[in-house]
């Protein structure tokens, strides 16, 4: 049974369409116009082992903002989508990546609500390129909204805001990917005592 999400999003300020396959091979092409996002996004399907596939026209003469936020809404969709009914994964994942002198330490509950806890050093540089690093945060939030899933990003400490923001998504796409993998112990078992994710 394959689990592949496809979700198109269309409003006056962007189109969006997203395939994911969350039992692939890592193999990314993404486009939204904002560069440093598009290699977030290559982190995250490249590091979770996810096919994903990105394509994004928005209001770049505005700013980034609707262009980067509606991505996150249909990637979290799409990821929703692709779980089906979540029957014999682990459910819980986590991962802790350094990237140089920066640490991100995340851990991820598929459990059909949505919640965020997210920290990082508030001394950041503002921008990585057209990239608006306050976004982070926005983009997780957008992401937990749409896959229904509760999730805690923590980075301790860290200097450059690249490796701050990168080491964030690396670590994200591995808790993701060992949160949704298969348990072979658990074949056609809803992991949760309340009979519904």
């Amino acid at each position: 049974m394959t689990r592949v999400g496809r979700v198109e999003r269309t409003t006056k300020e962007t189109s969006v369409v997203v395939e994911i396959d969350l039992d692939g091979t890592g193999q990314v092409a993404v486009s939204t116009g904002v560069g440093f996002y598009d290699h977030m996004l290559d982190q995250l399907g490249r590091h979770g082992l996810f096919d994903l596939s990105v394509k994004t026209e928005g209001d770049l003469h505005i700013d980034t903002h609707h262009t980067i936020e509606d991505t996150a809404l249909a990637l979290g969709a799409a990821f929703k989508q692709a779980l089906g009914d979540k029957v014999g994964i682990y459910r819980f994942g986590n991962c802790t990546v350094p990237l140089d002198e920066s640490l991100a330490q995340v851990t991820v509950d598929l459990s059909g609500r949505p919640y965020l806890v997210h920290t990082e050093p508030e001394t950041m540089a503002p921008m990585i390129g057209s990239y608006d690093t306050t976004m982070t945060r926005h983009i997780l939030e957008s992401f937990v909204a749409q896959a229904q899933i509760a999730l805690h990003v923590h980075v301790p400490y860290g200097r450059n805001a690249h490796h701050i923001v990168e080491c964030q998504f690396k670590a994200l796409a591995r808790a993701l990917r060992y949160a949704s993998e298969r348990d072979p112990r658990a074949a056609g078992i809803l992991p949760s005592t309340k009979g519904a994710l």
